[in-house]
């Protein structure tokens, strides 16, 4: 699933209307709300803060507020955007400065998702991912093989020691633990060691291990 990994801010100008989407991380909706205030408070002058949040690995809570434009034009379709998505643990207050002209109902929704959408793209957005962390040891005839192995199925080498032998850190998608360790087995002709050291949710930013 997509987390938020760095907060971004989005603007759009529809009919000199001003909608401004600030979109964050939250992991509560204690959190979510008291960030929605403080955009309230920060943006005390707009006409509108519209608010989305979702939270859960599985959308457990989902919330959104029109805050006084008409019924379903503004916070249920910014949540739909957050659904389709798929982004997950995340809030997105759209503030409007209002430009004197009405955009009307369809006008308003398509406002208000663009809104959203330019937010993620001015957000960094991760990919969560369950996985397990090992350490597999190896003499320096197996390293190249082990390295190749890795490459061609797309497991990440996130650290290595060169010693007497050679250790890497891997990093294995939950559902190919078996398949790599035994793969790993059969590229060195069981001379590879290796070492469970914990199961984690990870992402993976420029070849970098980021634990979550």
């Amino acid at each position: 699933m997509q987390i938020v990994y760095k907060a971004g801010v989005g603007e759009i100008v529809e009919k000199k209307s001003r909608f401004i989407a600030t979109v964050r991380p939250v992991t509560s909706e204690e959190e979510a709300t008291k960030f929605i205030n403080e955009m309230k408070k920060q943006y005390w002058d707009a006409r509108h803060n519209c608010s989305a949040f979702v939270i859960g690995d599985n959308n457990e809570i989902s919330r959104c507020s029109d805050d006084g434009e008409p019924s379903q034009t503004a916070g249920r379709p910014m949540l739909d955007v957050l659904l389709n998505e798929d982004v997950h643990n995340v809030a997105v207050v759209v503030t409007r400065y209002f430009g004197g002209v009405l955009l009307g109902t369809g006008g308003l929704v398509r406002a208000y998702q663009k809104a959203v959408k330019e937010g993620l793209n001015n957000s960094v957005l991760i990919t969560k991912a369950k996985g397990v962390l090992y350490e597999i040891g190896t003499d320096y005839n197996g390293l190249g093989k082990l390295q190749y192995y890795f490459a061609q199925n797309n497991i990440t080498i996130v650290n290595s020691i060169y010693e007497a032998d050679v250790k890497l850190e891997i990093i294995i998608p939950i559902d190919q633990e078996e398949k790599i360790i035994k793969g790993a087995i059969e590229t060195t002709n069981g001379t590879v060691k290796y070492n469970k050291v914990q199961e984690l949710d990870y992402a993976i930013v420029d070849s970098e291990l980021i634990r979550l």
